[in-house]
């Protein structure tokens, strides 16, 4: 991932925690792809999957950063992307019925959370897509039946590297004297500690990094 820069700061503003969620919240921090793979690549393997596809990774592997990676090439290929987030416990899809009756060959449909809806909800977004000839991308924690597009797997190397990019784009942001450094023992802990979930690492070192201003204060 590479996080996006933002216009500075006044220069008299004290400057921000870098783990805050504004810095690495889908959109603010780009997905971190393997060597042989891109933004474009995914879309061109979703037309060809007729725009059906699901990505699939355990919590906090980045599978909703990366459907934010993905919507701006979805629609640059004529794409018209409606986007639902499921929570937990989510059963049901809430879609309006005029914009059901909009969906068409150009419609895709990303379920971010798939799995959280019921067995009939699913089947039934499905017939729906299918009737309308619309696509459908998912992102779960396990397999749903859709055509793989993408298997998150975050490694310790792929979150340093994340980590980094948060702190390069933050520097450049919030210049000072006083550069932020993560002891590799810490992140290494966080990384064990949580699964190799990257969302909770980077809380962790929110929590580090208030920590230790605290102390400084």
């Amino acid at each position: 991932m590479t996080a996006s820069d933002a216009d500075p700061p006044p220069k008299d503003a004290p400057r921000p925690n870098p783990f805050s969620t504004r810095f690495i919240q889908p959109g603010a921090v780009a997905y971190l792809f393997e060597p042989e793979s891109s933004a474009d690549t995914l879309v061109e393997r979703l037309h060809e999957q007729q725009w059906w596809g699901e990505i699939i990774g355990p919590h906090g592997s980045g599978k909703s950063t990366l459907l934010a990676e993905l919507q701006p090439e979805l629609q640059a290929a004529g794409r018209h992307v409606s986007t639902f987030v499921c929570r937990e416990g989510q059963r049901r899809l809430p879609i309006p019925a005029d914009e059901l009756r909009s969906w068409n060959a150009a419609t895709q449909l990303i379920v971010d959370g798939y799995e959280q809806l019921g067995w009939f909800a699913r089947w039934r977004l499905q017939r729906n897509c299918r009737r309308r000839g619309a696509g459908l991308l998912i992102t779960a924690h396990r397999p749903m039946g859709l055509p793989t597009l993408l298997i998150t797997r975050p490694t310790l190397e792929s979150t340093r590297a994340v980590v980094q990019e948060i702190l390069a784009a933050f520097e450049r942001q919030f210049p000072t004297d006083e550069r932020v450094t993560i002891p590799n023992d810490l992140l290494d802990r966080l990384y064990r500690q949580h699964r190799g979930n990257v969302r909770e690492v980077l809380f962790g070192l929110y929590d580090w990094y208030e920590s230790n201003r605290r102390a400084k204060a």
